[in-house]
């Protein structure tokens, strides 16, 4: 993550600062850090008249646990380091978060933009086959998703690939989360990550003695956000935190550069702007400040960044107003970058925590996968008969008849996205009182992302004792 040490051996200083506050062994925390398996892959596509090798990995980090789970990137900056670091951090994430997964990452070196749509599909379904071929990849043995580059068309293919060579297999669905609804996936996936950063922000904010702390009044309500990436991670947090946590986005940064209003902008206007125009800058209202990197150094309450790795570094660091930073990516800190920012008493809610909302709703598309029904399927109209009794027996007792409005509203069922968003919900707030609690009662812990190490090495190890491999 900084100049001088790799992405990975940085995440596992992490781990070895928190493990500082357990009495784990360190012969346990030894076995955490390492990666279990690392396949990298080259393969040759058809490009044109010619043909291109084709460079790709996937990790699986730690099987404590399994089956494995962690995205799929498709971006030229793929490289072993880069890969077996997010593995380490799915691992975490999943501990963290109570997803019963081992931590796992693929990444296939590419530039999509450079490939037509077949191409890409020739490159996906070639990479299928390989982790088929090496059985990394199955239900119950490894389980792939969209990441940075990819979504659900991809993932569409990688499941018809797997299919094709399993053929027969009853829970071959379950092979690949973050799939289109239409082929077995989940109403919410989509924006899960987004709205689970939203969930955490929220959370964090409602504990009044910490944003004193950090100068700031309890609730998200009115807070100003700058937002960097309008991906899909990035756009979901905005439009999410503008709707429900009526949030004031004030500046927002994409590849093209960075734009500012602090009164405020609509960003569902300006996604609907940037796919007319090809780009934020212009958008009316605004202001171009500079290039993508000028947005995170605005003056705001809470800084989102929600692009790729160390986009804040120890030469911008200094110049960071935020003093609520949301890690939507995975490691846009680096590691030199972090002490400085809590040096200047900005609090930090880290990665493997606040952007775990994929991974949690992808827990819950395996889980209808291998259940071969959709949630609320089976309670939805119980519910809603139940509610309808109860609303009659209150006009019944009162002679004061429920209006249609209100009556509609008392008696609806939950469908499949109201269960999945209170379920991702309760998995965050849930998530983040531990943190909490694990900060308050370790006063020498420094800050909150040691915190929520300390915190999932604790399950991690608890689940290697119960295996017996260490008493």
């Amino acid at each position: 993550m900084s100049g001088h040490i790799s992405f990975f051996e940085s995440v596992n200083n992490y781990v070895e600062t928190a493990a500082s506050y357990t009495d784990i062994p360190k012969g346990l925390i030894e076995q955490i850090k390492a990666c279990n398996l690392v396949l990298r892959i080259k393969f040759p596509v058809r490009v044109g008249e010619d043909y291109e090798v084709i460079e790709a990995y996937r990790v699986q980090h730690s099987h404590h646990r399994l089956p494995t789970k962690g995205g799929i990137r498709y971006a030229e900056s793929v490289d072993q380091d880069e890969v077996m670091a997010l593995a380490a951090l799915m691992t975490y994430k999943c501990a963290l978060v109570d997803v019963p997964f081992g931590g796992a990452k693929g990444g296939i070196r590419i530039n999509p933009g450079n490939y037509t749509v077949g191409q890409l599909e020739a490159i996906t379904r070639r990479y299928t086959t390989e982790l088929v071929k090496k059985n990394f990849i199955g239900p119950g043995i490894d389980v792939p998703a969209p990441d940075y580059g990819t979504g659900p068309r991809e993932m569409a293919w990688i499941l018809d690939t797997y299919q094709a060579f399993r053929h027969g297999e009853i829970d071959s669905i379950g092979c690949v989360t973050g799939k289109p609804v239409t082929q077995n996936g989940i109403r919410g996936r989509a924006e899960a990550t987004g709205r689970g950063v939203f969930y955490g922000i929220r959370e964090c904010m409602r504990h009044e003695e910490d944003m004193v702390k950090i100068g700031l009044t309890k609730g998200i309500e009115g807070k100003t956000m700058v937002v960097q990436g309008l991906g899909n991670v990035g756009s979901n947090t905005a439009l999410i935190s503008q709707r429900e946590g009526q949030v004031k986005i004030v500046g927002i940064s994409e590849r093209e550069g960075s734009i500012h209003n602090p009164n405020g902008i609509d960003v569902e206007q300006l996604l609907a702007y940037r796919k007319s125009n090809g780009t934020i800058i212009g958008f009316p209202g605004t202001t171009h400040i500079g290039g993508p990197l000028a947005a995170l150094e605005l003056e705001c309450d809470i800084l989102v960044p929600a692009a790729l790795e160390n986009q804040i570094t120890a030469e911008n660091a200094p110049r960071i107003k935020a003093r609520l930073i949301a890690e939507a990516a995975n490691g846009p800190i680096t590691a030199d970058a972090d002490p400085i920012l809590q040096a200047n008493g900005i609090m930090i809610l880290p990665d493997f925590y606040i952007n775990a909302g994929g991974v949690t709703v992808s827990y819950f598309e395996w889980l209808k996968n291998l259940s071969h029904h959709r949630f609320g399927r089976l309670e939805n109209r119980f519910h809603h008969d139940q509610f309808q009794g109860f609303v009659n027996t209150i006009e019944d007792m009162t002679g004061k008849k429920v209006q249609d409005r209100e009556r509609a509203f008392l008696t609806r069922g939950g469908s499949e996205i109201d269960l999945v968003n209170s379920g991702l919900e309760d998995t965050m707030i849930t998530a983040y009182n531990q943190i909490r609690e694990t900060f308050k009662a370790h006063p020498t812990i420094p800050d909150v992302r040691t915190a929520a190490f300390v915190c999932a090495l604790k399950k991690i190890a608890s689940d290697y004792v119960s295996m017996g491999i260490f008493p």
